[in-house]
């Protein structure tokens, strides 16, 4: 079972509102899900009211071999999840 980190949508109509999930690959956007790891809402004003994740549950199922979308990859990287390598 290939498994994906991807947003789900769950806010109302003209007010988005996204979980971070962790989901089979085959699922669609809003359907089954294995775990909610964070939320993001995009219309925050800091970066903190924007993204919430749990960054232990992100980088244990990263390592499981699950994969990111890019839009979910980009968040995690602003939330501190992946630590930029030194040089």
């Amino acid at each position: 079972m290939a498994t994906r980190i991807r947003l789900r949508r769950v806010g109302r109509k003209n007010l988005p509102l996204y979980r971070i999930v962790v989901a089979d690959q085959e699922s669609p956007r809003d359907g089954r899900f294995i775990e909610v790891i964070g939320t993001y809402n995009p219309k925050g004003q800091t970066a903190t009211e924007k993204i919430q994740v749990d960054a232990d549950k992100a980088r244990d199922w990263i390592a499981r071999g699950a994969t990111t979308s890019q839009t979910v990859q980009s968040l995690l990287k602003q939330a501190g999840v992946f630590k930029p390598t030194p040089v």
